[in-house]
């Protein structure tokens, strides 16, 4: 293969990320060319409905499958986080890139923390899981969905329709935006997505030339790690409509992982714990998984299961 061609979404942050694995490619195999094919998806163009009313995250994904299936791009790039549980059939993740900062960013121009906002200040985020870790934290707050790019959240903030918003500390590192960073809201006291930092990479499970090429920037410990954290999200059927968080570690050659799964509506929540072998990643995230549905978590899930359909606040 003479020429790598990688479908990616628009977004400046999308972008990064593809160039980055572009980048990494071009050094694991000197004279490979690689080229983006830069795409809008659906769940890009829809800002003014919850993820949940059209769809959910699968629609970063569904166009670039499809261009990889017509043959006009041989692999993609994605946030994992943004991958759901099940990949469609015909389609593998050769490389899953070593992990950035897993920690969630409290963003305000005004406020230190999160301890630090005045009662019923505003707080915006896209995130279900966000609300509920929010609405648990400090029920008092004012929480205002947030949809768009990056560059486009900052920007509300700072035209004052919000006091603070939470967003991933990996993307605004990664477009050299460190600064915004207030404080980092990280375990144990605060989980994040489900692979929240990764970045991944998917391609045909048919094109060995493809699968070879990418398996090069595979991380392992942070494979390992990710396996876990989908496994819990996969057997507790999780998607963007349910607030579910997980975050593995790998310590002393074990593997540690903590689940929770909230409510976006009273800030209800479960919280389970297990260690296991870093070759039981699958097992564990089945294990923590369990322990949180004898907590009660089928209860939450279900009280979650039809997502609000009406427009956004902002």
């Amino acid at each position: 293969m003479r020429t790598l061609r990688i479908a990616t979404r628009k977004s400046p942050l999308a972008l990064w990320q593809s160039e980055h694995v572009a980048a990494r490619l071009r050094a694991a195999h000197p004279g490979l060319a690689v080229e983006l094919v830069p795409m809008s998806t659906r769940g890009d163009e829809v800002l003014d409905r919850s993820l949940a009313a059209i769809g959910g995250k699968g629609l970063f994904l569904k166009e670039l499958e499809l261009a990889m299936l017509r043959g006009e791009a041989d692999c993609a790039v994605h946030s994992l986080k943004d991958v759901p549980m099940e990949l469609e059939p015909g389609f593998a993740l050769p490389a899953i890139l070593t992990r950035a900062d897993p920690a969630d960013a409290f963003v305000s121009p005004r406020f230190a923390g999160l301890d630090a906002l005045p009662r019923g200040a505003r707080v915006g985020t896209s995130s279900l899981r966000r609300q509920a870790q929010l609405r648990a934290l400090r029920p008092d707050l004012e929480l205002r969905d947030l949809r768009g790019n990056v560059n486009t959240r900052l920007a509300k903030l700072d035209g004052g329709e919000y006091d603070a918003i939470v967003l991933a500390c990996a993307g605004l590192q990664r477009l050299g935006l460190d600064a915004r960073i207030r404080a980092r809201l990280e375990p144990p006291h605060w989980l994040p997505a489900p692979a929240q930092g990764a970045i991944a990479v998917e391609c045909r499970d048919d094109a060995a030339d493809v699968l070879a090429l990418c398996a090069a920037l595979d991380d392992a410990d942070t494979r390992v790690c990710v396996e876990a954290e989908r496994a819990m999200n996969r057997a507790l059927h999780g998607s963007c409509h349910v607030p579910v968080a997980a975050f593995a570690r790998l310590a002393d050659g074990r593997l540690h992982l903590s689940g929770l799964v909230g409510s976006a509506r009273d800030g209800a929540r479960v919280r389970a714990d297990a260690e296991a072998p870093r070759d039981a990643a699958e097992a564990l995230g089945r294990e923590v998984a369990a322990r949180l549905l004898a907590q009660g978590a089928r209860e939450l899930i279900a009280a979650c299961a039809e997502p609000d359909t009406g427009p956004y606040t902002s």
